[in-house]
């Protein structure tokens, strides 16, 4: 199998078309005539998540964030992407992101963090004017009402969080309907209010966002990689599920970039 053939799976699978005007998702690097021999599954791309596929044997790299963003001017040793560009080069290793277009997918990233978190009856909480079923965050309910202070412990055991953000708040006060959306989703705080969310989560937010809540809505931040971990996972199934007879791994080297000490 070929570079170009696992590529145009996973441009099938999570279309690229549907990202962000700003974004740069889909294949990114690389050789698509390539003889394919396996991938490795990562939220970012680190010096220590190329050491892995390289260890692996693997020469198909696919991330969430795209390593190329704003664009890169040099491409040298004198700087941490340069020397991964090179070594990736070196190593004849592919790479490829699905970002903005997994995160508009009503099963990406939301779905599937909606899904960890118990919540029921879910749509998109910003749809596309052309298309409910994509689009920005989502939102659903628990089975049954629980205490702030239930849910927000819950979040931590599911996500595995060491400390959560979150607007000022009665613990007691019941908590049914669920707003979220994985990394930076401050600009969905009024789109979670008007969808008559209890509580929002979401990534990023700045000091002056809690004070939108106006006691009308929890804001609770958990953290940019910690809400989107579960896209490895997505990313993974969806790989192995369709190429099951060359491996693919979830990196064991990535972690968030933010460290809670």
């Amino acid at each position: 199998m070929k570079i170009k053939e696992v590529i145009s799976f996973l441009d099938a699978t999570f279309h690229p078309e549907y990202q962000e005007d700003y974004d740069n998702a889909g294949f990114l690097m690389g050789d698509g005539n390539a003889e394919y021999l396996g991938a490795l599954v990562a939220l970012d791309l680190t010096p220590a998540v190329v050491d892995e596929a390289v260890a692996l044997g693997l020469n198909l790299i696919v991330t969430h964030h795209p390593f190329i963003f704003s664009g890169i001017k040099r491409i040298t040793d004198s700087s941490e992407t340069g020397r991964m560009v090179l070594r990736m080069a070196r190593e004849n290793i592919a790479v490829y992101a699905a970002h903005t277009n997994l995160d508009n997918m009503s099963d990406g990233v939301n779905g599937i963090l909606a899904e960890k978190l118990g919540l029921t009856g879910c749509r998109i909480l910003k749809p596309f004017d052309n298309d409910p079923t994509l689009g920005a965050g989502m939102v659903g309910t628990l089975p049954s009402a629980v205490t702030a202070e239930q849910f927000l412990q819950r979040c931590k055991s599911v996500l595995h969080l060491p400390v959560i953000r979150c607007s000022a708040h009665d613990s007691q006060q019941p908590v049914h309907r669920v707003a979220i959306c994985g990394g930076s989703g401050s600009f969905l705080i009024g789109d979670a209010i008007r969808a008559k969310a209890d509580i929002y989560l979401t990534a990023d937010m700045k000091y002056h966002d809690f004070q939108r809540a106006e006691s009308r809505i929890i804001l609770a931040d958990i953290g940019h990689y910690e809400s989107e971990q579960f896209a490895k996972e997505l990313i993974y199934c969806a790989i192995s599920k369709k190429i099951s007879n060359f491996a693919c791994r979830i990196s064991d080297s990535q972690q968030g970039l933010v460290l809670y000490i």
